[in-house]
Parts: structure tokens; sequence; C-alpha cells
């Protein structure tokens, strides 16, 4: 396999980002992803219960819908907890997209980021479609991974490529994240596309294993946000020998994907609102996967933790305690704590606690004044 630290889009596809005036600064908020070809879609949405509309019309289409080849992005309003009227705004940015590309309206999916409870600035985007349409193009990407971000830093983007026989498979992924990131589909969004000729059942089989591993187990500060989502696009176009969840091709995509998503998660740790250490806490010797990450993230989410890490503060009893408080009934005397020189930018935190054979790695960042200035005034 082969690994690019930047976006190279695969056959068949392409993308566009411009600036329609949603952020007052003038900045690329508008971003478009097409495959030229009707694709399969899987996808995963946050698991909290307020849900913005851009995610309930995503359901209601994969609902009625087998086919996709388009998602429109905004950044800079959520369109979130606006009621009906968000509804039919997102519903409606469907139909201006599908009208200017001359496709169905529920081939198009849509995601929003931002600040909730806003109304979308749907004139905006009436005005800005035919632009962003117009701007297609192979390397439109370089704009459309700037369009999506918000309070990020810098850019999110891996592309892997592997072969099933002759045939070179690309999955590209790009992705935003700094703040209100915590497990369950860690606050993002994320839009991952592939060229892989792929069943149905086997892209949201790898998508849901891949998620589970990697989006799944970062937290930045705990804060579950409402619009997050991950679009896997595979168009099916480098004509490989089909993968299937039976077959040896599988595993070679799960391989794939999995390289994709991590990378992808551990971008937004490094990306942290304010943050200054990149942190991985691996929790061994539990009795199953769940157990250990339960603990791990448990340790992840202690803003004491995460306070002693920023500070350089070797107190390891904010790690005793989250231990103790993740529910887990371990002994004392069973505990094993090892936590790399606190003083560098990359931090290792390794707990064992003799219950078992299975393990799990939770990546985190340490919470600084900055955090605090960062979403005080976000607004």
């Amino acid at each position: 396999m082969k690994i690019y630290k930047k976006a190279i889009l695969p056959l068949e596809f392409q993308a566009n980002g411009i600036a329609s005036g949603i952020k007052r600064s003038g900045k690329l908020d508008l971003a478009l992803f097409y495959s030229d070809i009707p694709a399969k879609a899987a996808c995963q949405f946050t698991s909290n219960k307020i849900q913005a509309a851009p995610i309930r019309i995503n359901k209601k289409y994969l609902k009625e819908n087998k086919d996709y080849q388009a998602i429109i992005v905004n950044s800079g309003n959520a369109n979130c907890f606006t009621g009906n009227r968000g509804l039919r705004d997102a519903e409606e940015t469907t139909r201006m997209l599908s009208e200017a590309i001359g496709i169905k309206k529920d081939s198009v999916l849509v995601a929003s980021t931002g600040i909730i409870a806003k109304p979308l600035p749907l004139l905006k985007l009436k005005k800005s479609i035919p632009k962003l349409v117009m701007g297609l193009s192979r390397y439109g990407i370089d704009k459309a991974k700037i369009a999506i971000l918000t309070t990020d830093t810098f850019t999110k983007e891996i592309t892997v490529k592997f072969n099933i026989g002759s045939q070179i498979i690309t999955i590209c992924g790009i992705a935003k994240g700094a703040g209100m990131i915590a497990p369950n589909m860690a606050t993002m969004l994320c839009f991952i596309l592939t060229d892989a000729l792929i069943t149905q059942r086997a892209l949201s089989r790898a998508l849901r294993s891949s998620v589970d591993n990697s989006f799944n187990c970062i937290t930045v500060d705990g804060c579950m946000s409402t619009n997050d989502t991950i679009i896997t696009l595979a168009s099916g176009a480098s004509r490989n020998n089909l993968i299937d969840t039976d077959n040896k091709y599988f595993n070679l995509f799960l391989k794939a994907l999995n390289i994709a998503c991590l990378e992808l998660a551990k971008l937004i740790i490094r990306d942290a609102e304010g943050a200054t250490k990149f942190i991985q806490i691996k929790v061994e010797k539990a009795k199953n996967f769940a157990q250990a990450k339960g603990v791990a993230l448990n340790i992840a989410n202690s803003n004491l933790f995460k306070t002693a890490m920023y500070g350089e503060d070797a107190n390891f009893g904010r790690i005793i305690a989250a231990i103790g408080a993740s529910g887990v009934d371990v002994k004392e005397k069973d505990i094993r704590i090892k936590v790399s020189p606190l003083h560098k930018k990359e931090i290792n935190v390794d707990v064992s606690i003799k219950q078992g054979n299975a393990c799990a790695t939770v990546y985190t960042s340490d919470l600084t004044p900055e955090y605090i200035k960062i979403n005080a005034k976000y607004n």
C-alpha cells in the first residue's frame, strides 16, 4: 500500500470549494464532492439525540435511494436546532444542486458545520451553487478541503492506494474538526471517496469497523456535537474484482480504510483547539475491547488529567482516580501505569489492569487556557 499525506481524488470524482458569504470573514465556506457516475454510499452520524437538519435529510435519502453522486457541505452554519425551516433549507439545498448538475435530488447528500441555532442563509447558497458546479474539477479538492473548515488550523487529508490484481484502488479522505470532539462518532465531518468496486454490505461493514477503531477512539473535550457526519462514496470506476464481505479482497480494502480513518482521526487530535500535547492512552489486560476502551476514554475525558498534562505535572493520582471512576472493578495491586516524559509534545500513557488479554488505544489532547479563549468567543 502507498500512503500520501495529501488528497488525491479517485477515478470519476471531481470537487470544488468557494466563498458563498456564510462566513463573515469571506473565507471559503461551500464545498462540493461529485461522482461522475452513480456511487454507493455508507454513512455514520452522531449519536446525539439532537441531530442537525442535514443528518435527518440524509437519513431520509438513504432509505429512499441506492445511488448517490454528490455531497454538498457548508461551514460557518450548523443548520441545527432550526426546526422545520432547517429541514426545508437542507432539502432545498439538495434540490438546487441537483437541478444545477442534472441529477436526482435524493442522490445528493448534505452536511453542515458551524454555529448552532442560526437559520441557513439559503439565498446565498442559491446564488453560489451555479458557480460551485461550474468550478468542478479533478484539482478542486484543494479548495474543497479548505471550505469545510471552521476553527481548524490546517486541513486533514490522506490518500491510500493499493492493488487488487492489476487494478489500482484509491481511497481519499478529508476531514475537519478541532473542538467539540467526543466518542460515539467524534465531532467532525469526514468525506471518504473511493473508486473501489464494492458491495453495499461490504462498504457499510468496513466503514463501521474503521470508525469504531479511529473516530470513536478520539476525544478533545468530551463534548458531543449535533452534526457529526462521515460519508463514504464508492464509484466502482476502478473495475476491480468485486469486493464483498466473504472474499479475500475485503480485508485488503478494510486495511486501507483503517489506515485512512485512523490517520484523519489523529490529525484532528493534533489540531485540537488550544492543544499543546498529543496524548496516546493504551489500556491493556482488560476483559474485552469495550472495557479497555471505556477505561482509556475515562482517563482521556478527565479534565484533571488533561490539565495535569498541560502543566507537565506528574500527579498520576489523576489517572488512578479516572480508572476507578470508569466502573471497572479493578484492584489497586493490579494497576500498572507508565507515562512517557511530560515535557515532550507527544505523551504515551500505558495502563494495565489485569482483567484479561484485551487492549484498546484512545487519543486525546491536553486542556489549555487557549481552549477556553477560543470557545468563550465562538459565536
